[in-house]
């Protein structure tokens, strides 16, 4: 195993972790945030060289580029992590067996945690700080498209964890290869977690290679029920928002479902997705409605365009006739990620609700919600579309574990 040395350097180094205070990893995470602003020319020049490999058209441009405005989101992001409750120490449970041992089940540090992501630079602050302030070092394997990006990202840490005595081997940058994939996830004794961030080849590649424990956080096929109920201004607004916000995330809208007593509402809705130039992939009646009202960028819809994540300014709508056609479509094409339902009818949204198998399921708001930071996570990790451990946005608790501590006087088991 060629990274061999890394891991154990990383693994030695977590250890050193649990002798920080709370206030020492805060203070270390605010300057970091300070570092980023302050070199953001730095940053943003290895981000160009990034773009410049990449084709403007290419869904993945979005998430790989930094703007001098998403820099100050990620610092301001690590800051308010800082400024968030630690999650290691909190007594889960605690208990005095009849034979007098006294139990107590405490949060602590997962150890080391391993990422794999793509062409996301912000992961790399991202994934720092969330590891960081929880006690976990972190082994980063990010994208070839984005590793001078992330290489900056990391010499900039490194250099503050050095400025404040600490161990830089806390945060390791993995060579931006295939082969260096496959060595994290049989890295056994080494990585306690891996938690994949990409698309579904990436998802499907670590779940079938890993032999370290993986929390999957899976490819985000987003549906949006339109009900027979729905109130059409709200609808424009969460569909607008739900697909065009940010087209490359994972949150990002890929089919409207509309109950077939509300057809009649797509031109309306589909007035804002004319103006972003987003290209519809439409089922039959769907078609027929919008093409009466000559929608600009109109195509007909096929079997592959429903359970389809397009990362694009491209959205698929399904005509349905009741609210059980609406939900077994989301069971057929969703993966699990978010799924969203727009109705005035209480009882219609509680049965979409109870009967929609996803990690976010929302009502009357836009799917673009499902995000750590927006939950009041601070950063996140990722989202675990998983039911096994967290699921959803994963902050600091999701990546945290915990320990049995048992206390005696001189007890012996019968």
């Amino acid at each position: 195993m060629q990274l061999k040395e890394t891991f154990e350097r990383v693994k030695r180094a977590s250890k050193s972790l649990a002798l920080l205070s709370d206030q020492q990893r805060n203070d270390i995470l605010k300057a970091v945030a300070d570092a980023i602003i302050g070199n953001k020319e730095r940053i943003l020049e290895a981000n160009a060289r990034d773009l410049a490999k990449m084709d403007p058209k290419n869904p993945l441009y979005d998430r790989l580029q930094l703007t001098e405005k998403r820099l100050e989101d990620i610092a301001a992001d690590m800051r308010n992590v800082a400024t968030l409750p630690t999650p290691l120490g909190h007594i889960t449970k605690q208990k005095t067996l009849p034979n007098g041992l006294r139990l107590c089940r405490v949060s602590v540090p997962f150890g080391v945690i391993g990422m794999i992501y793509e062409a996301r630079p912000n992961v790399t602050f991202d994934v720092f700080s969330l590891c960081f302030k929880s006690g976990n070092a972190c082994v980063l394997k990010g994208g070839k498209d984005a590793d001078e990006s992330n290489r900056e990202e990391v010499a900039l840490i490194h250099e503050i964890l050095e400025k404040f005595g600490i161990s830089k081997d806390v945060v390791a940058l993995l060579p931006a290869t295939h082969e260096a994939t496959g060595e994290m996830l049989n890295a056994v004794g080494y990585v306690d977690l891996c938690i994949p961030r990409g698309g579904r080849k990436l998802i499907d590649f670590v779940r079938d290679t890993a032999r370290i424990p993986v929390i999957e956080t899976g490819a985000g096929v987003v549906n949006t029920y339109f009900d027979k109920d729905g109130n059409l201004e709200m609808g424009k607004a969460i569909i607008n928002n739900a697909k065009t916000r940010r087209v490359s995330v994972c949150n990002a809208l890929d089919c409207l479902i509309i109950h077939r007593e509300r057809i009649w509402s797509l031109p309306a809705i589909c007035e804002q997705l004319a103006e972003k130039h987003v290209i519809i992939y439409a089922d039959n009646e769907s078609y027929e409605v919008l093409s009466g009202n000559s929608y600009p960028y109109l195509e007909h819809a096929t079997d592959e365009s429903f359970g389809t994540e397009f990362m694009d300014y491209k959205l698929a709508i399904k005509t349905v006739g009741s609210l059980e056609e609406a939900l077994a479509h989301i069971d057929e094409n969703g993966s699990g990620h978010s799924e969203a339902i727009i109705t005035m009818n209480e009882a219609t949204a509680r049965r979409f609700q109870a009967h929609v198998d996803a990690a976010c399921v929302y009502w009357n708001a836009p799917t673009s919600f499902t995000d750590g930071a927006q939950f009041g996570l601070g950063a996140e990790i990722g989202i675990s579309t998983q039911k096994l451990g967290p699921r959803g946005p994963m902050g600091l608790e999701e990546i945290t574990t915990y320990k049995w501590l048992i206390e005696g006087e001189g007890q012996i088991r019968p």
